[in-house]
């Protein structure tokens, strides 16, 4: 069975000191959650203050973007090592605000991913498409190109290292929610698209999470799906109870 995954995106949220006050809060709320993979991913100004927060307890810290070069002239960015060093070990990559605000294509996307794997951290590879896109039959398009751009090649063990998030983008911030049905059919052709990419071994093994306005109220109903193996949590990971909740959910 696949080790289910629960990872907070804090967005542009948290000064430093209220970030280290959150994961204060959060700490003994999952102490006892064990068989959950348990990740906040504050902003990039707070991780120095929250990674000490974090050393012996069952929770792993994340980031929210990179670059793919290790260094250089790219004003504003930073590397896998400067992660590594303030002890990420995840890194969100194409979300879909990266997508849509700093129009992020899946080319530079898949140059992350790479970058990330070659340093040793997981990369959360977002997928996913807009109101507009499934409304037009696009759903299955959009998401394949999405996944075998972001893994473009890859080799299949390097697949299996990668963490999927699912993330309809008519259903974030929106409070609108995939039904459960919708979110599984997605999550499972993602699976397939994984085995024509890989092989059937890997992608029975790589997690893909569901990543559209999960809320303590809809998570058990939504990681019961086959497919749905956790949450990328946006507006509830701001909220140290909203998000043990959708931990425990997942357990």
């Amino acid at each position: 069975m696949r080790r289910r995954i629960v990872a907070g995106n804090w967005k542009m949220n948290k000064t430093a000191a209220e970030a280290a006050a959150l994961v204060g809060e959060l700490r003994p709320l999952v102490s006892d959650v064990s068989n959950v993979d348990v990740v906040v991913c504050p902003p990039f100004t707070a991780l120095a203050a929250v990674a000490p927060a974090l050393v012996g307890t069952n929770i792993e810290l994340g980031a929210q973007n990179m670059h793919w070069e290790k260094s250089g002239a790219y004003t504003g960015e930073v590397s896998a090592e400067m992660l590594l060093t303030l002890g990420c070990r995840y890194v969100i990559l194409g979300h879909s605000e990266r997508r849509q605000y700093f129009h992020e294509t899946n080319s530079e996307i898949n140059k992350k991913v790479k970058a990330a794997l070659a340093a040793g951290l997981t990369p959360i590879l977002c997928v996913g498409e807009t109101l507009e896109e499934r409304e037009d039959g696009q759903t299955e398009t959009i998401v394949k190109e999405h996944v075998t751009g972001g893994l473009l090649g890859l080799s299949p063990d390097q697949v299996g290292k990668v963490v999927i998030a699912y993330e309809p983008v008519w259903a974030i911030g929106t409070g609108k929610t995939a039904t459960p049905d919708q979110a599984q059919a997605v999550h499972a052709f993602i699976r397939n698209v994984l085995k024509q990419i890989s092989n059937s071994t890997i992608a029975e093994t790589v997690r893909i999470q569901y990543g559209g306005s999960m809320k303590p109220e809809n998570a058990k109903e939504l990681m019961g799906k086959p497919d749905i193996d956790g949450g990328l949590i946006g507006g509830a990971a701001l909220k140290a109870d909203s998000f043990a909740a959708i931990v425990k959910a997942a357990v």
